[in-house]
């Protein structure tokens, strides 16, 4: 039997639309499907880049929940009905996966369809392919968690999977929203030394050293780069031209804006000539427009310019490491959550997201 949902739908066409909540019917599971009732949803910035696009067909948005399972697929094994589960966009182990997952499409009041990009969790009820939906335990805060599927396994598993940061390493981070703040907890799990926080916001800042940065640089104030290889100057080694040797082993860009984007390469250190490669500059946000890299500093310097999509996590593995960092108050989830909406607040929501009112992370909550 279908079941009633409230669902936030992004009209078609308009490039800064009015977002509505439906009443929808969520369709019975396919084999592979389940259907979630949720606690709550995350609000993440993404989402805004696919609000500001071109729509030819009204879309549902949000990927990273916490729910409880109505109905399941009988091609289902993982999870049942009234398992604890989260819900995700990346999926939970894709080295094993054996098809492609189903695409959702939901009929609108008034004739008119909505599709969504893999999963949607702005709503009360969703339904999602099972590749999507990850068990969690229900001893669980269900609140907080919701964040995991997306700003945390991003900023946190860009640090720990996909740069594998190791103690002592300086880490140097621009951004310190919720992806920012998670990678900069995940540098301080692995004893990171120092990790060294951007933001143009001096508030943001100090609310990083609550998560572990140890060092604040305001872009506003002063050059993010030249501060950053002030602070990680090494006079024991140098680079080919003979200058000391400065710049942070990994610096990770989590905003995705040019200026960010190309700050990140001359902001890691060069290498020593037949000794040692430079460091890596890692984009982590979305990226919103073309760079510039310089050639030369890339090749000379041995450095490198890597991505890193969903944190190169698998949400099956890494969940439950990033729920026992939560239980052990290595990931502070309760402090990063800021703000708390309902879904009659999204408006609200994404108007302050947008307009950076945001310290750590939204959620939605149902």
């Amino acid at each position: 039997m279908p079941t009633p949902a409230r669902v936030v739908v992004v009209p078609e066409g308009e490039e800064t639309p009015t977002l509505r909540v439906d009443e929808v019917q969520i369709p019975d599971p396919g084999p592979y499907q389940v259907v979630v009732k949720q606690f709550a949803s995350g609000i993440c910035h993404s989402q805004l880049h696919q609000m500001h696009r071109p729509r030819p067909a009204p879309v549902v948005l949000g990927h990273e929940s916490t729910g409880v399972v109505l109905a399941k697929g009988k091609e289902v094994k993982h999870v049942k009905e009234g398992d604890h589960v989260m819900v995700t966009w990346v999926p939970r182990d894709g080295e094993k996966a054996t098809r492609r997952a189903e695409a959702v499409t939901l009929h609108l009041p008034g004739g008119g369809v909505a599709q969504s990009q893999n999963v949607f969790t702005w709503a009360d009820v969703t339904i999602a392919d099972e590749q999507y939906v990850v068990s969690m335990p229900k001893n669980t805060s269900t609140d907080v968690t919701a964040i995991i599927g997306c700003a945390v396994m991003t900023g946190s598993g860009a640090v720990y999977h996909t740069a594998q940061v190791k103690k002592g390493q300086s880490v140097a981070i621009f951004g310190v929203g919720g992806v920012g703040l998670s990678a900069i907890a995940a540098a301080a799990v692995v004893e990171a030394d120092p990790i060294i926080a951007v933001d143009l916001d001096e508030s943001k800042l100090e609310f990083a050293k609550k998560f572990g940065a140890t060092v604040g640089v305001n872009a506003s104030q002063v050059d993010p780069v030249g501060k950053i290889r002030e602070l990680t100057q090494r006079q024991d080694q140098h680079d080919m031209f003979g200058a000391p040797v400065a710049g942070a082993d990994y610096v990770f860009d989590c905003i995705g804006v040019r200026q960010t984007m190309e700050q990140i390469l001359p902001a890691a250190r060069p290498g020593v000539l037949g000794a040692s490669t430079g460091g890596t500059a890692v984009l982590v946000g979305v990226p919103t427009t073309p760079v510039e890299l310089q050639a030369i500093d890339l090749l000379v310097n041995e450095k490198k310019y890597i991505g890193s999509i969903g944190g190169s996590c698998r949400p099956d593995r890494d969940f439950p490491m990033f729920l026992r960092w939560y239980k052990e108050g290595d990931l502070d989830l309760d402090s990063l959550v800021t703000q708390r909406y309902t879904i009659d607040q999204i408006g609200e929501a994404t108007h302050a997201l947008e307009h950076g009112k945001i310290s750590g992370r939204a959620i939605m909550e149902f």
